[in-house]
């Protein structure tokens, strides 16, 4: 069955998002005294929705953990969101994909706000038929909420024909619950390990393989 729809994860998949992420997570912590943590507890805030990393990390309650997001984004809105980069190859790949005449979506646990506004500071979002992302209440923030909140949005209807493209394991799980089958890029955040064990029904290890994957999936 040809595809044709893909929907694409944003942090790790088509930009380097990690030091504008990380800076944030930095800034929020020190505002409240907290110790800044090692480069592998921050690259651990990169993907899942922030609330449930900020509870998990700093042993805290919800309404604190809130707080702590509302710190986040004092920086990441006038700084760490810039502090980011489009991966090599994402812009060939995405404009190959529309050639072909395959539908584009985003699906991303970041606030649809930020979303936005990053693809259109990187010239991506010409290529997006569908921006969606989580709620900035936080009422949509797991990876399978906002894959169905993009689902609902797409012309597509017969999930053979759509397929899920991110580098960490809840993009892997979110499409699934959903009747997706996913791509696992290797090129992110998330490793072999991760994105296999997950389940990924395909890996890539760079953006033209994902394309080359799409197109070839009969």
């Amino acid at each position: 069955m040809r595809i044709s729809t893909v929907l694409f994860d944003l942090d790790g998949t088509l930009t380097d998002s990690g030091p504008g992420i990380m800076n944030s997570v930095k800034y929020a912590l020190e505002k409240v005294g907290e110790p800044t943590p090692d480069v592998d507890e921050l690259r651990k805030f990169i993907g899942p929705p922030l609330k449930g990393q900020f509870m998990e990390h700093c042993g805290i309650d919800e309404e604190k953990a809130a707080e702590m997001v509302t710190l986040y984004r004092e920086y990441f809105t006038v700084t760490g969101i810039f502090e980011n980069s489009v991966y090599d190859g994402v812009e060939e790949m995405l404009k190959t994909l529309k050639q072909a005449g395959i539908k584009i979506a985003m699906a991303t646990s970041k606030p649809e706000k930020f979303a936005k506004i990053i693809a259109d500071h990187f010239g991506l979002a010409q290529y997006f038929d569908v921006i969606g992302g989580a709620c900035m209440d936080e009422t949509r923030t797991e990876k399978q909420d906002v894959i169905r909140y993009v689902l609902e949005q797409c012309e597509e209807k017969e999930l053979d024909k759509i397929v899920m493209v991110g580098d960490r394991s809840y993009d892997i799980l979110g499409g699934h619950a959903e009747g997706l089958k996913v791509i696992g890029v290797l090129y992110g955040y998330g490793d072999l390990k991760e994105l296999s064990e997950a389940g990924a029904d395909a890996l890539a290890t760079t953006p033209q393989e994902v394309a080359k994957l799409v197109l070839e999936t009969e």
